[in-house]
């Protein structure tokens, strides 16, 4: 399994806007360049977070993006989920031989089941609130976290 990047970004900049605009709107160029990041390429993330309905869209002098969910309610899952639709690892593919289609139960029952289900378990256990809080405690004592 391998997070895409389009979702990688869509978290960063979630995470910036959540850190840094409140309930203002934030101008996407500057979440851009702080996270370094296409401003082209982050608009288009943004259009399938509009979508999805987690960021609300203003334009004019004063316009930019906000969040449009509490970040407290706002879960990875959901964020995965509307940037490119299900995260989780496709089925295996059924034979029609019976010996083949044995195998491939026992691999989607012992493995991608299990996997599905710990993935989804820990995503939706994640909210945005909780990156953002680790973000904070990260920026305020500016250093790296190391665990053993």
């Amino acid at each position: 399994m391998k997070i895409s990047k389009k979702c990688r970004y869509g978290l960063r900049a979630l995470i910036d806007l959540s850190a840094n605009a409140g309930k203002e709107y934030m101008v996407l160029g500057n979440i851009a360049e702080r996270n370094g990041i296409s401003p082209q390429y982050l608009e288009q993330v943004f259009a399938s977070l509009r979508r999805a309905g987690i960021v609300k869209g203003s334009k004019g002098s004063q316009g930019g993006y906000r969040l449009n969910v509490d970040p407290k309610e706002l879960t990875v899952s959901e964020i995965l989920e509307a940037l490119d639709g299900s995260y989780q690892i496709e089925g295996e593919e059924m034979p029609d031989d019976s010996h083949g289609r044995g195998i491939a139960v026992s691999i989607q029952q012992l493995v991608i089941d299990k996997i599905n289900v710990q993935m989804e378990q820990v995503l939706k256990n994640i909210t945005l609130d909780d990156l953002r809080k680790n973000y904070l405690d990260y920026k305020e004592y500016n250093q790296d976290m190391y665990y053993i």
